[in-house]
């Protein structure tokens, strides 16, 4: 027997971490139950671990089967794009693309315009997985802002693009405080494009807000309306998502942020070619102001 997962297996672990029950996930992949628990007894004596905990009440998973399920859940979706990208390469030039979350919505629009001629795939998820699937070849591109805190692959690099710093987006007839507390007794939503989340929490606490965190720059401006206050994130974010009566202004919190192309070497021929008007299609800083 091979000591790799089939197709089956992948498909069997990540519907049952969706579902939580055997049944359910034989259903959806259309075998018994008994099939479904047999398939999984044998793939987990071939790893070595216990990847769900069974019982009458369902299946919850393991750390072991956690991470088993994230890994089938990207390796499916590589195959299910494969024919896609078969057909895309055979039209011309086809490219697959990944970014985090708060940036899609920005950076894969001004991408299709800039690489008209190119099909495009379209991946978001953390960045340092992101970049492990460019280290492992199975995404050509991915545009982070956390390549400087991570160690590359050997076979990926990273080319700076563009830069972008904190920003203040105040909705209508909210009012912030002068002095060095400007943020005195107000909820601040907050969100930053890299790990330092924490630690823009902790300063502006000192400036006197309340930090609400949020998962993505477009939550964190949808917040920031609903609880009247305001929001500190990347002022290109801000820009993007910013209303005709919604104010932008500078953050008393200095951070910068670089984005960075990484790809396997050498870069693809297209993006190499428009990276250097994407920082404008973006409102950012271009790369040689760093």
């Amino acid at each position: 027997m091979s000591s790799l997962p089939t197709v089956d297996d992948l498909r069997l672990v990540e519907a049952l971490l969706r579902h939580g029950s055997l049944g359910a996930a034989g259903r959806e992949l259309r075998i018994s139950q008994p099939a479904a628990s047999n398939r999984l007894a044998a793939l987990e004596r071939r790893i070595g671990e216990r990847l769900f905990d069974r019982d009458t009440t369902g299946a919850r998973p393991t750390p072991a089967g956690r991470a088993l399920a994230a890994e089938a859940s990207h390796v499916l979706g590589h195959l299910e794009a494969i024919f896609d990208r078969t057909r895309a390469a055979a039209r011309g030039t086809a490219l697959s693309v990944g970014t985090f979350p708060s940036l899609a919505a920005w950076l894969f629009p001004a991408l299709v315009q800039l690489l008209q001629d190119t099909t495009m795939h379209q991946v978001t998820d953390h960045g340092d997985r992101l970049v492990e699937w460019v280290g492992e070849g199975s995404l050509d591109a991915a545009f982070v802002t956390i390549a400087n805190q991570l160690r590359l692959p050997a076979t990926a690099t990273a080319s700076p693009v563009a830069s972008d710093r904190l920003a203040v987006l105040t909705p209508p007839g909210v009012r912030l405080g002068t002095g060095r507390r400007p943020f005195a007794g107000l909820d601040v939503v907050a969100h930053t494009y890299d790990a330092s989340t924490e630690a823009l929490h902790r300063r502006l606490a000192k400036l006197g807000a309340r930090p609400r965190p949020a998962v993505t720059g477009e939550t964190a401006v949808r917040m920031g309306r609903l609880l009247a206050c305001p929001v500190v994130l990347p002022r290109g974010l801000a820009l993007a998502h910013a209303a005709p009566d919604e104010q932008i202004s500078a953050a008393p919190v200095p951070d910068r942020f670089t984005l960075f192309l990484v790809t396997r070497r050498p870069a693809p021929a297209a993006l190499a070619a428009v990276t250097g008007a994407l920082a404008d299609r973006l409102g950012l800083d271009p790369a040689e102001r760093l």
